[in-house]
């Protein structure tokens, strides 16, 4: 399987099975490798490419058109800038074109060299999904040398020396470094992002690798946000005196960040707070109720991915980014699976019988994405009301802020 192109190829993409696809090259110069996905969203492409979750993995786009719409400054998703390299590059089938959009600032090949993202394109990424859907999810290199001559010794070393994400803690590479308070809401047309006045409640988020808008929604709801590193302890947590606890997104093995993370959510869990966790958090949280997670043969990355609400009998359709998995046979008595992918029936989602706890594995804030799964964050903070004495909101209609 070869990429297309008329002129020599100023870029390449090494497979762990030996298989080499030629290209050009954009982006940063040089070589990385990574565990390489692919990711079927027709839209989102900046916001997928800052999202601290694909720390370690290179990102083919089934979509064929990528960069026709630029990048700006308010589509970045990761909060912690320093993690902007989380990604290890980018695949694409076309060229990017100039960019054809009122909100666009840069063009996607400047930004990506600016945030030291290594890209291909040309690649015949039908074929190239299709083997990932087929062996599943290789270790690779992807390199970007203008003049052509690559160091293919170099390259083979890099990708030989990279262990996979399996036993891999890359919450730490992408966490805040500091405590910080966040109350921006979210965006509206005409009028960008916007502030929370006169807060109601206050969350602690533990950043795993955190999404801005999952800060905003929550802000959405009157909640003061006050993040805390992936590493706080349960005494820095509730120093803060939250009313509830979010954990957060993140990237690689959820049993390696365990480690540390599980002991803090198990004495979080005793408080008797609300507990609300995403992706990573999701897995988190079902390995501290003493369930187990596994690696996933393709993973799912996506914004089109069917999920079904097994508490209201409600299908939605969410956004996705996850190579691990809770394994649902293996959830203890008492925790309830409440969600489960249409795709392939694993794991979407979790509750704890009879206390505030609850966790789902896909992105209900979106950002890319369809906006189906908002409700979550009213069902968060309704849990918080609760306690406080306050009328719950309505799931399925937008809380103002």
């Amino acid at each position: 399987m070869t990429g297309w192109q008329q002129s020599p190829a100023t870029a390449v993409l090494i497979l762990a099975d030996g298989t080499r696809l030629e290209g050009r090259g954009i982006g940063a110069i040089g070589h990385a490798a990574g565990e390489v996905c692919f990711n079927t969203a027709m839209t989102g492409y900046q916001e997928v490419l800052t999202d601290p979750s694909y720390a370690g993995q290179i990102i083919t786009f089934t979509f064929p058109h990528i960069g026709n719409v630029g990048t700006n400054d308010e589509d970045i998703e990761t909060v912690n800038m320093a993690a902007l390299s989380g990604v290890r590059g980018v695949v694409l089938k076309a060229d990017i074109t100039n960019p054809s959009n009122y909100r666009a600032a840069e063009k996607l090949d400047a930004w990506l060299k600016k945030r030291n993202i290594i890209g291909i394109t040309g690649i015949d990424t039908r074929a190239l999904t299709a083997q990932i859907r087929e062996n599943g999810m290789p270790n690779g290199v992807i390199a970007h040398e203008p003049t052509g001559m690559f160091d293919d010794a170099s390259i083979k070393a890099e990708l030989n020396a990279f262990p996979g994400l399996e036993g891999l803690d890359l919450a730490k590479e992408v966490t805040t470094a500091q405590t910080y308070h966040w109350d921006q809401t979210g965006w509206q047309w005409d009028k960008g992002y916007g502030k929370l006045e006169d807060p109601q409640f206050h969350i602690v988020a533990i950043d795993y690798g955190a999404k801005r808008n999952i800060l905003r929604c929550l802000a959405d709801q009157g909640a003061k946000v006050t993040v805390v590193p992936a590493t706080a302890t349960a005494e820095d947590v509730l120093a803060h005196n939250p009313d509830g606890i979010f954990l957060s997104n993140g990237p690689g093995d959820p049993a390696a960040t365990g480690k540390y993370a599980v002991p803090t959510i198990q004495k979080l869990m005793d408080t008797g707070k609300p507990v609300f966790g995403i992706c990573l958090g999701h897995q988190l949280l079902g390995l501290a109720l003493g369930g187990k997670t596994s690696k996933m043969h393709q993973g799912h990355h996506g914004a089109n991915h069917p999920v079904k609400d097994l508490t209201t009998g409600k299908v939605e359709i969410t956004s996705m980014n996850h190579g691990f998995a809770v394994d649902k046979a293996s959830l203890p008595a008492g925790v309830t699976e409440t969600h489960i992918s249409l795709f392939d029936d694993t794991n979407a989602g979790l509750s704890v019988e009879g206390k505030p706890i609850f966790s789902v594995q896909y992105h209900p804030e979106a950002s890319p994405g369809p906006r189906d799964s908002h409700y979550l964050f009213t069902r968060f903070l309704n849990h918080v009301r609760e306690q406080k004495g306050l009328e719950k909101l309505p799931e399925h209609k937008p809380a103002a802020a």
